[in-house]
C-alpha cells in the first residue's frame, strides 16, 4: 500500500512538470533581438550618410545584420505556433490521462505485481551465495515460462526447489520432467521425495507408489528403498522397516556417504544397531533367537563398549553421538546426559565436531 502512494506520488509529480510550463503565456521569442537588428540596420544607414563609413562598408554591415534580422524572425515563428491554446490543451490531455496510463500498463506487462514485496532489510541480509541462488532461479524460471516443454530446464530446477524448501514447487518440476523426458528410476525417486517434501516428511501413498515403481526400474537405488522403510516405520511396522534398512546397510559400498543416516533411521526402530557402524547377517539372526532378556543384556554389552572404546579415543564424533543415543534409546536419560558432557569434553577443542554434538543434543531435549 505504501509503494502504491509513492508511486502514485512520483506519476503526480511528473503530471505537474509538463502542465506548470504549459500553464504560463509564452513571451514571443527573438522579439527584442528583432527590434535591436532593426536600429542597427537605420544606425548603419544614418553613419553612411553623415559619412562615416564608405558605401562598401555599409553594404557589408547590412548584409551582415539583416541576415541576424532574417535568423530571429524565423525562431520566432515556432515559438508563436507551439503557444497556440489548442496545442497546449491537446499536450496537457496526454499529460493527464496517457502518462499515468501508460506507466500503469508498463509496469503491468513487464513488472511483476502479483509478486509479494520484500523489504530491503531482507534483501540486504542475504548472502552472496543466496542471491546467486535467486537469480538463478529467476532467470530459469523466465526461460521456463517462455518454454515450458524443456524438461531439461525443469529437472535442472528441481533439486534447486528442494535445497530452497520450496517443496511444491519441487513436485510441478518433478512432474513436468518425467512427463517430458520419460521414467527412469532416478526420476521416479526424485517425484517421491519431493512429494514426502511437501507432506512434511510423511511418505504419503503417491509417494510410496512413485518409490515403488524407483526399486521395481532399479532394485539397487538407495533413495527409494530408503523411503519405502521410512513408510513401513510411519504405518506402524518397525520390524519391516529394520529389515530394509539392514538390507540396505549390508549392501552399501564402504564409503556410502548415506549410511549413517540410514543407520540413524535404524536406531529408532532396532536398538541392537545404535552401537555397531553396521550390523552383519550373523549378528542379526543371532538377535532374533535371543529373548528379550538376553537382548537387552547384548545391547547394554554393546553400549559399554563403545563407552570404553570412546574412552580411549575421544574424538570419534559418530562414536559419541551413538553412545548417548543408545542411552536414551535404552530409556536412561542420566547416562545419556554423562555421555553428552564427556563428548563436550573430549571434542572442546574441535569446534565443527562440538558443534555437531552441541545440535544433537538440543535437539534430544537433553540440556539442563
Amino acid at each position: 500500500m505504501t509503494l502504491g502512494i509513492v508511486f502514485l506520488l512520483m506519476t503526480a509529480a511528473a503530471v505537474f512538470a509538463v502542465l506548470w510550463p504549459l500553464s504560463r503565456r509564452a513571451p514571443l521569442a527573438g522579439g527584442s533581438d528583432l527590434a535591436v537588428y532593426r536600429d542597427q540596420l537605420e544606425e548603419i544607414e544614418r553613419d553612411r550618410a553623415a559619412g562615416l563609413i564608405a558605401e562598401r562598408e555599409a553594404e557589408t554591415a547590412r548584409i551582415e545584420v539583416s541576415r541576424r534580422l532574417i535568423a530571429a524572425a524565423d525562431a520566432a515563428a515556432p515559438s508563436r505556433t507551439v503557444s497556440s491554446p489548442w496545442r497546449r490543451r491537446f499536450v496537457a490531455l496526454v499529460a493527464l490521462i496517457l502518462l499515468p496510463t501508460g506507466a500503469a500498463g508498463l509496469y503491468l506487462v513487464l513488472g511483476s505485481p502479483q509478486l509479494p514485496g520484500q523489504p530491503q532489510s531482507a534483501r540486504q541480509d542475504l548472502s552472496p551465495e543466496q542471491r546467486s541462488i535467486t537469480e538463478l532461479v529467476g532467470r530459469v524460471e523466465a526461460h521456463l515460462e517462455q518454454h515450458p516443454d524443456d524438461g531439461r530446464g525443469w529437472e535442472v530446477i528441481g533439486p534447486v526447489y528442494m535445497r530452497l524448501g520450496r517443496y511444491d514447487d519441487a513436485v510441478r518440476a518433478r512432474r513436468n520432467a518425467l512427463r517430458l523426458l520419460g521414467e527412469s528410476a532416478v526420476r521416479q525417486a526424485d517425484l517421491g521425495e519431493a512429494l514426502t517434501g511437501a507432506a512434511n516428511g510423511v511418505v504419503t501413498a503417491e509417494a510410496k507408489e512413485a518409490f515403488d515403481h524407483a526399486v521395481a526400474m532399479d532394485p539397487t537405488d538407495f533413495r527409494a528403498r530408503y523411503f519405502l522403510g521410512l513408510a513401513s516405520e510411519q504405518d506402524g511396522r518397525p520390524n519391516d522397516a529394520a529389515d530394509i534398512w539392514r538390507k540396505l546397510l549390508a549392501e552399501a559400498p564402504a564409503d556410502a556417504g548415506w549410511a549413517g543416516f540410514v543407520r540413524e533411521s535404524l536406531a529408532r526402530v532396532d536398538p541392537a544397531a545404535v552401537a555397531a557402524p553396521g550390523p552383519k547377517a550373523a549378528d542379526v539372526a543371532a538377535a532374533a533367537e535371543m529373548s528379550p532378556e538376553q537382548r537387552e543384556g547384548m545391547i547394554r554389552g554393546m553400549v559399554a563398549r563403545l563407552a570404553e572404546r570412546l574412552k580411549q579415543d575421544g574424538s570419534d564424533v559418530d562414536g559419541w553421538l551413538r553412545l548417548v543415543r543408545a542411552y536414551i534409546v535404552l530409556g536412561d536419560k542420566e547416562q545419556a546426559r554423562a555421555a553428552a558432557g564427556d563428548a563436550r569434553r573430549a571434542l572442546a577443542s574441535d569446534p565443527d565436531k562440538l558443534r555437531q554434538v552441541e545440535e544433537f543434543i538440543k535437539g534430544a531435549g537433553l540440556e539442563g
